[in-house]
């Protein structure tokens, strides 16, 4: 009875042991719990548990297998003790290992579970079945992996107890685990967020930058920055508008660069553009604020000027004019700008952008024709109004019924005072109108493309009388003017040379007359067909030269014969020194090139005088005869007032014989 007593009694305190170790590990579990659930970070959280698990079993080392989220493989990260480092981070299929085996079955594993295991799993465990205990963790939401223990540190195998308080261990940190990889993925994706919103915004600033630059380039030339042609129209819509509104006027000026394509074709495309961008600087320093600058293409500007009449308009070109006075620097080179402007003022010359625009178009062309700086619109030189129009229509049919006139004026050769040849200027008798001037009407032919066909039926009636007088005996050659349009035209040497056969016409005794301007408008094509004119064996004139851009490197390439010096500076060689010299100069410029020199607008004897001393080949003007129709011009060869060059017998028998062969093919005339 004592021993049965005593056997209880043993009992009772053993279990009284068993409770207070249990009581111990639950207190010591809590602590641990409290201590985990505490700690948020993830990385943290692992070494904790894997620290603590380590502890509790007694184990050499211990790991923390973590399953992948796509279940294929596993990956160690957390380790404590011995090869932790090693450990730390390996990933493993999942497949592979005793780790592989409770992850794919979310079985714990000690040395137990052998029972459970069929014959061929046994025999692949077992020897590491002792040494090895892992239990599942097992979160809320999804299965987590598992904690490893490997190897007692006494030497011993995992026991039961080991098992079960690991098991309880696991429990309690899984939840731990699990928030807080919550919440580092809440904080990956917080910032993966805030990069995306910041992203997002760098994106959303340059997508703005973006539009902008667009919206900016959309109405700015690229090359200047100036307000293109669609920012200038609606600039000069809402200047309309104030305008209209305020009962004030405003002043519209378009901009040319006289000879800027020379520049272009001399100096390259590079020089060209540098010399834009400095015009338009020099440009915008002289205007005011509340002006508006603007390239419209190529070498054109435009300024819009609110509040300005005609003196205030004139005002700015002027300073506009000035701003080109000084030469231009570029790469080291050095060379002078001129301009042509044209002026519109609202409401007196258009109402509406388009109407403004054309109207100083108009005015700006008419400053490039007559070199004056700047003109304002005239609505005479407008072929949209009405009289403008009725002009047109008149002018058309004279072209069409070949009604144009003649005038001869003759030229004088100083070295044998002697009339050699004459130049053929047209003339327009209008039935109603009177007598109207060519500066009126052949721009009008030359807007409207009637000045191919005009040159041509002026060639054929110049050629026709000329080969008269030559029957008369007088050897005479005749000068005839061609336009910038002629010279576009590839097909003119052909059509001339067509007009000569027909005509029986000797070319030696042609001369064509092209102004520098007409030249320097397309100089690589106007040189394409001045070489085919002059291989031909017809001369070729230099007209005005002096009074537009004169380029010696494009002239000494030119096959010219002749320069004609213009009459402003001829008709006032008595009165100013500097005319003088310009004269003297351009004769001798002429004669080293080997070029014979006319000089037109002579009036009196002294002018006449000074320019025989000075070499000058010809002369031409009102002292030795104002212009004169065909028949007139004949009456004045045969008075006797100048003598006139006379032809050999024989060239006039060959003038006879060439007008006997177009006389046998009649038919050849008729239809022209």
């Amino acid at each position: 009875m004592q021993d049965e007593q005593q056997a209880s009694q043993q009992k009772l305190r053993q279990l009284e042991q068993q409770l207070q170790q249990k009581e111990a590990e639950i207190y010591l579990l809590k602590e641990i719990n409290r201590v985990i659930s505490s700690e948020y970070k993830l990385e943290t959280v692992f070494e904790l548990v894997a620290n603590h698990a380590r502890e509790l079993i007694n184990a050499k080392t211990v790991t923390i297998p973590i399953l992948s989220t796509d279940q294929a493989s596993y990956t160690y990260q957390a380790a404590a003790g011995e090869n932790a480092d090693e450990l730390t981070g390996a990933s493993l299929p999942i497949e592979v290992g005793i780790c592989g085996w409770v992850l794919r079955h979310r079985k714990a594993w000690w040395r137990g579970v052998l029972d459970d295991l069929n014959q061929a799993e046994r025999n692949q465990w077992e020897a590491e079945a002792g040494s090895i205990v892992l239990v599942p963790l097992i979160g809320k939401r999804r299965f987590l992996g598992g904690i490893a223990g490997i190897t007692k540190a006494n030497g011993n195998e995992f026991t039961r107890q080991d098992f079960d308080i690991l098991t309880t261990f696991a429990g309690q940190v899984s939840i731990a685990i699990e928030n807080a990889m919550f919440f580092e993925e809440l904080d990956t994706a917080k910032r993966s967020a805030e990069a995306f919103r910041l992203k997002l915004e760098f994106t959303n600033r340059k997508l703005s930058r973006t539009n902008e630059e667009l919206q900016h380039l959309a109405v700015h030339d690229p090359l200047t920055s100036l307000p293109n042609r669609t920012l200038i129209a609606d600039r000069l819509q809402q200047s309309i508008l104030g305008a209209r509104r305020n009962r004030e006027p405003l002043a519209l000026i378009m901009i040319d660069l006289d000879h800027f394509k020379e520049v272009n074709d001399t100096l390259g495309h590079t020089v060209g553009d540098k010399l834009l961008v400095n015009v338009g600087y020099r440009f915008q320093s002289t205007l005011r604020e509340v002006d508006t600058l603007g390239r419209l293409g190529g070498d054109e500007f435009a300024v819009v000027i609110p509040q300005a009449d005609d003196n205030g308009a004139a005002i700015i070109a002027n300073k506009l004019q000035t701003a080109l006075e000084l030469p231009v620097d570029i790469d080291g080179s050095h060379f002078s700008i001129a301009a042509s402007m044209g002026i519109a003022i609202y409401p007196d010359h258009g109402t509406t952008p388009s109407a403004l625009l054309k109207s100083a178009d108009i005015a700006m062309y008419a400053s490039k024709r007559d070199h004056n700086g700047y003109s304002f619109y005239d609505p005479a030189c407008d072929t949209r109004s009405p009289d403008r129009l009725e002009l047109l229509r008149d002018l058309r049919a004279a072209v069409q019924n070949d009604t144009l006139e003649i005038a001869f004026q003759p030229k004088l050769d100083l070295t044998e005072k002697q009339i050699i040849g004459v130049e053929a200027l047209a003339r327009w008798t209008h039935p109603a109108r009177g007598t109207v001037p060519p500066d009126v009407f052949i721009p009008i032919l030359e807007q409207t493309g009637l000045i191919r066909t005009f040159t041509l039926q002026m060639l054929r009636k110049v050629i026709l009388h000329c080969r008269a007088y030559h029957r008369e005996g007088y050897q005479l050659d005749v000068a005839v003017n061609l336009s910038m349009h002629n010279l576009r035209d590839s097909k003119l040497p052909d059509q001339i040379e067509e007009i000569l056969r027909e005509c029986g016409f000797n070319e030696q005794y042609l001369i064509l007359e092209i102004t520098e301007s007409a030249i320097m408008q397309d100089p690589e094509h106007s040189l394409m067909i001045i070489t085919r004119l002059n291989d031909m064996g017809i001369r070729l004139s230099v007209d005005d030269f002096g009074t537009g851009y004169s380029s010696l490197g494009y002239l000494k390439r030119l096959p010219v014969q002749q320069l004609k010096i213009d009459r402003s500076f001829v008709g006032d060689m008595e009165k100013d020194r500097d005319d003088t010299t310009i004269v003297r100069s351009t004769i001798d410029l002429a004669h080293n090139l080997g070029l014979e020199t006319v000089a037109e607008g002579v009036e009196d004897s002294a002018t006449l005088e000074a320019l025989t001393v000075m070499n000058c080949d010809q002369a031409q003007g009102y002292l030795i005869s104002r212009p004169l129709f065909p028949v007139d011009f004949l009456n004045f060869l045969r008075s006797g007032e100048w003598k006139v060059k006379r032809m050999s017998s024989r060239d006039r028998s060959k003038t006879t014989d060439a007008c006997a062969e177009t006389a046998t093919h009649p038919e050849s005339m008729q239809n022209q």
